[in-house]
């Protein structure tokens, strides 16, 4: 008897010992006291392994690739005397290369440089995915063919893993192996400005619900060489603006039990000349004008006053590439921001001081567009807009009716039964004219 009534006080004991710690733990939870943030961070931690473990063990089954939309290939349209003739520059996902073609699909040059080869003990990502799930997020042509690309990795949190100047063959000029993401802006003089990102741990007291740790993003002024000359934090520089009180706009898987931490999500850096300030009011020339894709939102940041002292949400949303026109207006990669047959994208021009929509194209049951997202577009000399859509693995131009003049599909394809496509980071037209002689080996005509 004894000794049951004994097994009985050790189970009671025990409950009551498993009662109270959970009564602990939740007082440390409600009242976020020692050690809440380090059972906090090792939570988080571990969620990010498991889903990196569980939904990342395939290349091909990732963003990097999308459903094929067509079994064409190459340059599928080309109307000579209406297009914007010349040279076309892309990175496509399926492997850490760029290519340079002609308007009939040719390749004039190519780039190729691996993560593999280019990565240190140096770099802020201490254990990189392999090269599979490595693409280009942006790249940047140099008139003697040395070129500039973004690095990131599809899965890991966070994601940017470096910039690189190579050479027209290949070969590492510079590394800068923080964590770059997303874009770039290259100034007259070479200063180069650039989005970078890492994980704070700090609380900031106006934002509560932005609890750490997070991913918060940075805008990096790197010169010719690649040196850093200036770093600024795009949320502190928001949180102390007019502007602070948007942070409540941040969207619930943010957040929420799924929290990715990615609050603000800056996806383009965009610098403002002097031809863009003088037809921007509010505007003034050296600042850069930034994309928040989680607050739908387009800011102005001044990196002198590290101050965001600008900021706009419209008919917009998941936006990329926003892009000051000589105008005044703004050019934007709207993601889903279209309701109509035809997919969830479209292209807008717009006023920012009145948001009139001045010019846009969409797709239609016979074109679909839709991009939800990367992607963006450039406004071309002859008036043509280029518009890369990354989820169809498609780049075209389309005239200011709207009519498609030239289209290229990447012709690389992935899966099974070639159902898949490689999406493409956004492409650049360039002037032959631009290039140094000699580059690329077999010119071709802008004419």
């Amino acid at each position: 008897m004894e000794a049951v009534l004994n097994r009985i006080f050790s189970i009671i004991f025990m409950m009551a010992i498993g009662f109270l710690a959970f009564l602990g733990g939740s007082f440390v939870i409600l009242a976020r006291i020692f050690p809440y943030e380090q059972l906090n961070n090792a939570y988080h931690a571990g969620r990010a392994l498991y889903v990196q473990k569980t939904q990342f063990a395939e290349a091909q089954a990732t963003d990097l690739y999308a459903p094929a939309r067509t079994t064409k290939r190459g340059s599928t349209i080309y109307e000579r005397t209406r297009a914007q003739n010349g040279l076309t520059l892309y990175a496509s996902s399926h492997d850490q290369r760029a290519f340079l073609i002609s308007m009939e699909g040719e390749v004039v040059h190519e780039w190729h440089l691996p993560f593999s080869a280019v990565w240190d003990d140096t770099a802020a990502v201490k254990d990189p995915w392999p090269d599979s799930f490595v693409m280009w997020d942006d790249v940047y042509l140099y008139p003697n063919g040395d070129l500039l690309a973004i690095y990131v990795g599809i899965g890991d949190t966070p994601w940017g893993y470096g910039l690189v100047k190579m050479d027209k063959d290949s070969q590492v000029v510079w590394k800068y192996l923080a964590r770059a993401h997303h874009d770039l802006d290259v100034a007259e003089d070479g200063t180069i400005y650039l989005l970078t990102h890492e994980t704070r741990f700090d609380e900031i007291e106006t934002a509560k619900h932005m609890a750490p740790p997070r991913v918060d993003d940075y805008v990096v002024l790197l010169s010719p060489d690649g040196e850093e000359l200036k770093k600024v934090s795009v949320l502190d520089a928001l949180v102390k603006s007019p502007y602070g009180r948007l942070l409540i706009r941040v969207p619930w898987y943010a957040t929420g039990e799924s929290r990715t931490g990615d609050f603000t999500h800056a996806n383009a850096v965009d610098l403002i000349g002097a031809e863009a300030a003088a037809n921007m009011p509010f505007a003034t020339q050296g600042q850069v004008l930034l994309s928040l894709r989680e607050l739908d939102m387009i800011v102005l940041l001044d990196l002198d006053r590290e101050e965001i002292v600008w900021a706009l949400r419209g008919p917009w949303l998941g936006q990329h590439d926003p892009d000051v026109l000589p105008n005044g207006n703004i050019l934007l990669f709207d993601n889903a921001g279209h309701y109509d047959d035809g997919g969830e994208s479209r292209v807008i021009e717009f006023d920012p001081e009145t948001l009139q929509i001045t010019w846009s194209y969409a797709g239609d049951a016979q074109h679909p567009f839709e991009s939800i997202v990367r992607s963006g577009q450039d406004r071309l000399p002859n008036g043509n807009t280029l518009i890369t859509e990354s989820d169809g693995g498609r780049i075209f131009e389309v005239t200011p009716d709207g009519t498609i003049v030239w289209e290229y599909v990447n012709p690389v394809r992935g899966g099974t039964s070639d159902e898949l496509i490689p999406v493409l980071s956004r492409a650049t037209r360039i002037d032959p004219a631009s290039l140094d002689p000699g580059f690329p080996p077999s010119q071709v005509s802008s004419n």
